[in-house]
């Protein structure tokens, strides 16, 4: 899966208003960013590299694993596969929007 795939996926899976009011960048290294923007109507979901109140960093193989289930989000941030910057509270929200 590619992360044009990604970002394909994220669109359908987050619909047309995400509840979250915030942004978020999930920074994939070398791989590139998926980029959340919450805070509009419609949402935005795109591969921008911007500034965000929240950034997760990870590999995207780790994100695919995640976003199936394979991977817990607790469990990745505990064994380092997972780095929040930012504000804490956007990246405690997140499970609600993805889940």
């Amino acid at each position: 899966m590619s992360l044009a795939d990604v970002t394909s996926a994220m669109r359908e899976r987050i619909g047309d208003a995400s509840g979250l009011d915030a942004t978020v960048k999930f920074d994939f290294g070398a791989d590139g960013c998926l980029y959340l923007d919450g805070t509009t109507e419609p949402y935005a979901v795109s591969n921008e590299d911007a500034d965000a109140d929240c950034i997760v960093a990870m590999s995207l193989d780790d994100f695919k694993e995640m976003a199936t289930g394979e991977l817990d989000p607790t469990t990745a941030f505990m064994m380092g596969k997972l780095k929040v910057t930012g504000d804490m509270g956007v990246a405690m929200k997140l499970a609600a929007v993805l889940g």
